[in-house]
């Protein structure tokens, strides 16, 4: 991934929920949101700062993106477009593999927190936690 750089400026989009695209995206400097939006709403699902990843459930599933990342202030990433670069970037890092499964186990348990406080009627339109 050397040389492989992407930069964005303060309030770009870096993908956008409903966007057919797989790249999974790793934050060098800076933070990004990631959100989920639908016509009344939005609710936010964490700010990421340096060495977080986000986009994997696209890459992972090769299907559209299910929520959006916007940069916070100037954000450079790293990236990975496909799942066979993806196997081999894990099988070469074999600590970033299981820092990958702690934090989506992680991420799986705060949705549900969020589902349940939807569904219990008690709207949170901002929920800020980290996802690490």
């Amino acid at each position: 991934m050397a040389g492989r750089i992407i930069d964005f400026d303060k309030g770009e989009a870096i993908i956008k929920q409903g966007q057919k695209e797989q790249r999974m995206y790793i934050i060098l400097k800076g933070e990004v949101r990631i959100f989920l939006t639908d016509d009344l709403k939005e609710v936010q699902l964490a700010t990421l700062k340096k060495n977080d990843f986000f986009g994997e459930i696209s890459l992972f599933n090769n299907t559209p993106r299910c929520a959006s990342a916007v940069a916070l202030g100037n954000v450079s990433c790293t990236y990975i477009d496909t799942i066979e670069e993806l196997d081999r970037f894990l099988a070469l890092n074999p600590g970033f593999s299981r820092k990958m499964v702690k934090i989506l186990a992680s991420r799986l348990a705060q949705t549900d927190d969020i589902i349940r406080d939807e569904l219990g009627g008690r709207s949170k339109a901002s929920m800020g936690f980290m996802w690490n």
